[in-house]
């Protein structure tokens, strides 16, 4: 173990390609270069919040045991061989082209060496302005901040490729925000987040050198990501191999999100990861009842374009950003649009089988796909809770026929009751299920087992989540405590004072339904 002060960093990013080293912070244009540097600003008094023991431990970090520690964590302290920077990227925001973004509010501190010999990108969030905070002052509230630091780490535990959380501060300072974006503008706790990750590179990294015409760099890019993160792709043409597993772990990310009813809120592809993990924890939320329809960031209402139902259309309509971005790496477009345009397939074989493992079926049979289908649209109808309901799906006995009987099962599970016409449908979907249980080849024991190491039991609801940030606020850390407890056992029943519905408060709520794309 290594402390964060003493850790010799490396800087291949910064050393590889053009950056502004100016370490001027102003809002501009930064054409030519891939990044800027960025020197977080100082703040008032950092304080160790959280620190995830399991991830320090995979990394080698030793946990901060004096001041000067945690000043590094807020931004306070860096060291010699730190090299910090902000990223520039560009990205499609809600479907249109938005130009130059970049890291406004989070700054890279360097990469740390692990262990098995990995290295792993320390990225602040929160920690100051950078060139690219645009009108914004790069920094972050201990609201946003405790949900990015909970929901990075509980999506890991649940067995979702995501980015991790290592830290989690208060800076002693207070940040202004208008949380909805209505003119009620208020001070809030300030907060710093420690992120970590293999790569926080994205689609928009592409996309700015595209549109900048940068093309030498397109193709240094591409090369150097491939090379650091995709060895085993060899050979002279590695531009389409690359691409191609690009969007399979695409969707294969977006298929976990379907699994534990994850709804990310703000699918730009500027938040699209090139290695495929969950990045970016803004204004997210996991469903409570069951509605392809739901988002839960106010900035995409009307459309609801980020809708759970939508996440995987968005995923492709995301990676045809990315191949146009790279189209010019290659000598046409031919087979890269048959790449792009075999990921219908690709999503719906691997969503077949998480659906197959969800209900139990020894195998996903051709005239399984209607019992699937059968699933999703009686859960659209009937709206119960996602995660309550599939969890007394794993407990349903296979011999209830009563219409009235199966309905008084899953009771548990619904916000409302159901109406004459959706019982008789509950009741035809269980018929169906249990008769197709009955066929499995597998043991009941083993079906079962299936079930649930792919249902959670726990998710992060956002009341829980508020109702831990409250406490924060008021200087109790109880519930913030026990979260970070159930988190890592997610398909456990030893938290099951968390396995209950959204309170009928917390509907309508401020910050338990819906956020902003500021949360």
């Amino acid at each position: 173990m290594q402390s964060l002060s003493s850790k010799e960093y490396k800087r291949e990013f910064v050393s590889t390609f053009e950056g502004d080293e100016s370490g001027n912070l102003q809002a501009r244009k930064t054409p030519g270069v891939l990044y800027s540097k960025a020197i977080p600003t100082p703040v008032k008094q950092p304080t160790l919040l959280a620190w995830s023991h399991e991830l320090a431990k995979k990394l080698g970090i030793q946990k901060p045991e004096s001041q000067e520690e945690i000043e590094i964590l807020g931004g306070n302290n860096i060291t010699s061989s730190m090299h910090p920077y902000a990223a520039c990227y560009a990205g499609h925001q809600f479907g249109n082209w938005a130009g130059q973004l970049g890291d406004g509010r989070a700054i890279t501190l360097g990469e740390w060496e692990a262990p098995e010999g990995n290295s792993w990108e320390l990225q602040l969030k929160g920690a100051g302005p950078t060139p690219y905070s645009r009108r914004a002052d790069g920094r972050a509230v201990l609201r946003s901040s405790v949900r990015e630091y909970l929901m990075s780490e509980a999506m890991h535990y649940l067995g979702v490729p995501t980015t991790r959380a290592l830290s989690l501060v208060a800076t002693g300072e207070h940040v202004l925000r208008d949380m909805f974006y209505n003119g009620n503008a208020a001070y809030e706790p300030g907060a710093i987040v420690m992120r970590v990750s293999p790569s926080f590179l994205r689609f928009g990294n592409f996309e700015i050198l595209a549109a900048r015409k940068e093309i030498e760099s397109l193709q240094k890019l591409a090369d150097w990501t491939i090379n650091r993160y995709y060895l085993h792709i060899q050979g002279e043409d590695k531009i389409l191999p690359w691409f191609k597993e690009v969007m399979e772990r695409t969707a294969s990310m977006i298929v976990e999100w379907q699994r534990v009813g994850f709804v990310h809120g703000v699918m730009n592809t500027d938040n699209m990861s090139i290695l495929g993990l969950t990045i970016d924890y803004g204004p997210f939320s996991f469903l409570d009842d069951y509605d392809p329809n739901f988002t839960p960031n106010t900035t995409d209402l009307p459309g609801r374009r980020y809708a759970f139902g939508k996440q995987p259309a968005i995923a492709y309509w995301n990676l045809g950003c990315l191949a146009s971005a790279i189209a010019p790496l290659l000598p046409d477009t031919k087979e890269l649009i048959e790449v792009l345009e075999s990921y219908g397939d690709v999503y719906a074989e691997k969503y077949l089988a998480m659906m197959g493992d969800k209900l139990g079926l020894d195998e996903v049979k051709p005239e399984d796909v209607d019992l699937i289908e059968q699933f999703e649209a009686t859960l659209s109808n009937l709206k119960p809770d996602m995660t309550i309901f599939y969890q007394l799906l794993i407990d349903l006995p296979l011999n209830l026929e009563d219409a009235e009987d199966i309905v008084k099962h899953f009771k548990a599970s619904f916000y409302q009751e159901p109406s004459p016409t959706d019982s008789d449908t509950l009741h035809s979907l269980i018929t169906n299920y249990s008769k197709r249980v009955k066929e499995n080849k597998a043991s009941r024991e083993n079906t079962l087992k299936r079930m649930r190491e792919n249902n959670p039991r726990i998710i992060l609801r956002n009341y829980l989540l508020h109702q831990a940030i409250e406490e924060l606020e008021r200087g109790e850390d109880q519930l913030f405590v026990k979260l970070q407890q159930a988190i890592k056992e997610p398909y456990s029943n030893k938290f099951d004072e968390l396995f209950v519905k959204r309170p009928d408060w917390a509907s309508h709520k401020a910050g338990c339904s819906m956020l902003s794309c500021s949360s």
